[in-house]
């Protein structure tokens, strides 16, 4: 019967696991028996039952016993389907489909979809994704409105749960190649002015990429240094190639060491401005004559205006 409330024994031979496990879930979890009949054990309903089973496929699928838990006691009473057996509910846990489980604050839909598809590690919406907020909306738009606060929204649940390392590797290479290709589609003319440089021991590059996709779409050339260059190694490029501007990134305190800027300043052939771009930066270490923009947006306007000066004078 559909109806028959069930022991502990028979439900634990139905899901397969162990009565002392039920046991556990009950007391830990309030996933228990619910019907109750004076002088009598507790016996298992078919609600009672649909839910342990989510606990069960959950706990298996790597959910945490907690988590998996809370989702089971979430899910709406089944209905029996006719055939002796409880309908399965269908369900999907934070991390499984995204469901919200990646944070973008006030971001719009395209963001939630974009958290979504991350989670499910859907590389080919992802890059879809990317690719039509770049097309339609420009490459400083799309890092501001999209690609950040899922970014950042990765790194907050990272932070909490030690987890997601998997979705910020497959994210971080899509985001990656969708800048690389959008650089290519507008490569400017000239000689580079601009000189793109990872602090000493930095290894975040995606900032520094949005930049360079957005200077390409600006008509700025540059040059792309990448992540962890050493301060020596720094002065040296900017002592060969001369640039108007460099943009020094550093994305921790750790690598935001203020005698690289100092360096550059002292540099023969020191630029007209150097850059000290991303919050490993403190403004009240910065060396006199070092510009910190406050987004994106600004440091593609600060390169773009120092290229033009020197441009200017060099035609004067």
């Amino acid at each position: 019967m559909v109806d028959e409330a069930l022991s502990a024994g028979a439900v634990a031979r139905r899901l397969g696991v162990a009565v002392t496990t039920l046991r556990t879930w009950h007391q830990r979890y309030g996933l228990g028996p619910s019907e109750h009949i004076p002088g009598h054990h507790r016996r298992y309903t078919p609600s009672d039952l649909a839910r342990l089973e989510i606990m069960r496929r959950l706990t298996a699928e790597g959910v945490s016993p907690a988590e998996a838990a809370r989702w089971a006691r979430q899910a709406p009473d089944p209905m029996p389907n006719g055939t002796g057996v409880v309908a399965p509910t269908r369900i999907h846990p934070a991390g499984r489909d995204g469901g919200g489980s990646i944070p973008v604050g006030r971001a719009g839909p395209a963001a939630r979809g974009l958290a979504r598809a991350a989670m499910r590690l859907d590389a080919a919406a992802i890059s879809e994704t990317i690719a039509h907020a770049l097309a339609a909306s420009g490459v400083v738009a799309t890092w501001e409105g999209l690609l950040r606060p899922v970014l950042a929204g990765i790194g907050e649940r990272h932070a909490a749960t030690a987890g997601l390392i998997e979705v910020e590797h497959l994210v971080s290479r899509c985001v990656s190649e969708a800048l690389a290709a959008a650089s290519r589609a507008k490569v400017p003319t000239g000689p580079a002015r601009i000189l793109l440089s990872c602090a000493d021991e930095e290894q975040h590059t995606l900032p520094l990429e949005a930049l360079a996709a957005a200077l390409a779409e600006a008509g700025v050339s540059y040059r792309m240094l990448g992540a962890r260059v050493p301060v020596a190694a720094l002065v040296e490029a900017v002592n060969r190639t001369g640039p108007a501007a460099v943009v020094l990134w550093s994305h921790t305190r750790a690598t935001a060491d203020p005698t690289q800027l100092s360096a550059l300043l002292a540099a023969p052939r020191r630029p007209l401005l150097v850059l000290a771009a991303g919050p490993g930066w403190r403004a009240d270490t910065l060396p006199a004559g070092v510009v910190r923009p406050v987004d994106l947006a600004e440091a593609v306007s600060l390169s773009a205006a120092v290229r033009d000066s020197l441009d200017q004078s060099r035609r004067d």
